[in-house]
């Protein structure tokens, strides 16, 4: 029997010796590789971190200790060590466990996350309740160099250096350049000045010295300089924080040595470890990004199990994005840490000058587009929709009150599947049409996509086109359509009585609801402005008028169809078909989908029933 098998919660860890924690470590990394080439996921992200969960699980005692993983990628490995080893092959799958932390999914996921840089402010609010409880126990905040770019981080442990709280933050540095830093030294150093001796000289000697002042500003200074060379932790130690490191992530003796000394501290205590992505796992360790996120996959080459790429709608952003870059040099594009998922490597490559990943700072991408575009730049800012919502003021504020040109490529519209609620771009239709000055697109196919995407470049305003995550139906660019006219629909079936004006992708569907039941379809095409137009042509000529979307139905599309109809005083019977006002969790697109009731059958059915009722 293997270690792992005997080891089920994190209690199981604690009679372990250090021998049997590292062959632990090894099973536990060649079991998340074996799992995860099954069911897909990420990868990369969670073999860099299994030293550390196993070291947090071991010194700790969760979940009385509170431990929150920021953005929660790199969670499979503590998902394993707390009770859900024999399900890990439902990972990402409908009603399987979530790639992510989930509150609901066990009392070891203290917060939920799926979004960046949010876990030492929720450590923090932790921390404030276990000290008012008189509670020793501590609140743990892990998060990488990526997420700590994001303001929200450094507005945390802005808050959490003034307190006397006993929050630690642990730093998983996995991108910058310190691996000169890391070796015996600093992990000597870790130790010492994690440990009794260095804590206990400080705290006395400074209180010897404060009778001396000038004395005690010698020392002050001496100690900093000391620390300074040899530590990178000075921006820490000036938030507030005790910091640690860095120390070597993947050394388990050094890190619950480390760990150890650190609980037996009060106060803000930042440590700094430094991992590699994919560690363990050569194929991941030499490609980190592309196994970041991936479909099932060859654990002997690492290969994914796909035998043809299919056409994606990113796949359209990245041709559409190259071919006027080469037309036009005033094109930039910017991107909050998305480079590879919105389709801009080749980009990247191809115009170093002309693009810039901002890192994971979707406030700071909006206003530095504004910036660029108010010197006579053309920004394409290219994010996914969840993560749009992160950026909010920004798009009224900085750009929408100002009316700056740009052209926002909102990619992951609607249903996204496996990555579940945190990730789905399901409120984007909504809460961009209410802001003034600006317009929003929905292709139906992948030619529109690319027509869409040359109008807003080209349109003297700010202009966004949001489209899906996958494949297209069609599979088939054929740029040399029609270009598409300005707000206006188009009608592609004709029916009697029922006319389904329909948003986005879910065109496809209609058309095949259409065909049942005698339906007119029109494309919509544009969300804002509404065509008004072909709204009341449509309601002069039918008496049952059905608008779909892969949006939220309050607000959407549908929404801004009734105020036409409303404003013009159009009498028809509506019906308004979206999804529902609840978060759906993970599952395939596909199954999603259904569950939202925007697949093919039940559509019909609603249509079917409301018109009976009429």
């Amino acid at each position: 029997m293997s270690i792992l098998d005997k080891v089920d919660y994190p209690n199981d860890l604690k009679d372990l010796n250090r021998e049997e924690l590292r062959s632990l470590a090894s099973e536990l990394r060649q079991f998340i590789i074996e799992s995860v080439s099954k069911t897909g996921g990420h990868l990369s992200s969670n073999l860099g971190v299994v030293e550390l969960t196993l070291a947090l699980h071991y010194i700790y005692d969760a979940p009385k200790d509170k431990i929150i993983w920021d953005v929660g990628h790199q969670t499979y490995a503590h998902k394993i060590l707390t009770g859900r080893k024999q399900e890990m092959h439902t990972l990402r799958k409908k009603d399987g466990i979530s790639g992510f932390p989930r509150r609901t999914e066990s009392i070891y996921d203290d917060f939920g996350t799926g979004h960046s840089s949010t876990s030492i402010s929720a450590a923090l609010g932790m921390a404030e309740s276990l000290k008012k409880k008189r509670s020793k126990n501590k609140a743990i905040a892990i998060i990488g160099d990526g997420a700590m770019t994001a303001g929200m981080a450094f507005e945390g442990l802005n808050h959490a250096g003034s307190t006397k709280n006993n929050i630690l933050v642990i730093l998983n540095d996995n991108d910058m350049s310190i691996s000169n830093n890391v070796g015996a030294l600093n992990n000597y150093l870790a130790k010492l000045l994690s440990g009794k001796l260095y804590g206990g000289l400080k705290k006395s000697g400074k209180a010897v010295f404060a009778k001396v002042p000038p004395v005690l500003e010698l020392a002050r200074k001496t100690e900093e300089h000391v620390k300074g060379m040899v530590i990178p932790g000075t921006l820490f130690e000036e938030f507030g924080f005790n910091y640690l490191g860095p120390i070597d992530g993947h050394d388990l003796d050094v890190l619950i040595d480390t760990l150890g000394n650190i609980k037996k501290l009060e106060g803000p205590q930042f440590l700094h470890i430094a991992t590699k992505k994919g560690y363990g796992y050569k194929p991941a360790q030499n490609d980190p990004n592309k196994f970041h996120g991936v479909s099932k996959f060859d654990t002997k080459n690492g290969e994914a199990n796909i035998v043809a790429e299919p056409l994606t709608y990113t796949k359209v952003f990245a041709e559409w994005i190259l071919d006027t870059a080469s037309k036009d040099n005033k094109l930039c594009a910017i991107t909050p840490a998305m480079s590879d998922g919105s389709g801009l490597n080749e980009f990247a490559k191809k115009y170093p000058t002309r693009f810039y990943d901002v890192g994971i700072a979707e406030q700071h991408a909006l206003t530095f587009a504004a910036g660029l575009s108010l010197s006579g730049h053309k920004p394409v800012v290219a994010i996914y929709s969840t993560f749009l919502q992160r950026a909010y003021d920004q798009l009224i504020h900085d750009i929408a009150i100002q009316n700056i040109p740009m052209l926002f490529a909102i990619d992951r519209a609607g249903i996204v599947g496996a990555d579940g609620a945190t990730h789905s771009g399901n409120f984007d239709i909504s809460f961009i049409r209410c802001i003034p000055n600006l317009v929003l697109m929905a292709p139906s196919n992948e030619a529109d996509c690319y027509q869409m995407l040359n109008l807003g470049f080209n349109y003297n305003g700010i202009c966004a086109v949001r489209y899906p995550r996958g494949e297209s139906k069609n599979q088939d660019l054929n740029k040399a359509t029609e270009p598409i006219k300005f707000g206006r629909a188009k009608k592609i079936r004709t029916g009697k009585s029922i006319a389904i004006l329909a948003f986005g992708t879910i065109v496809n569907t209609c058309l095949e609801v259409a065909e049942d039941i005698n339906a007119t379809v029109v494309d919509m095409r544009f969300v804002k402005p509404i065509d008004k137009k072909m709204v009341k042509e449509i309601c002069l000529h039918h008496n049952f008028i059905v608008t779909v979307e892969e949006n939220v139905v309050s607000g959407g599309a549908g929404s801004a169809v009734l105020e036409v109809l409303s404003e013009m005083q159009l009498s028809c019977k509506t019906l308004v078909i979206g999804i529902p006002d609840k978060f759906f969790e993970h599952g395939s697109q596909k199954e999603v989908i259904k569950e939202c009731g925007l697949d093919k059958n039940t559509i019909k059915r609603k249509i079917v029933k409301q018109h009976k009722e009429c």
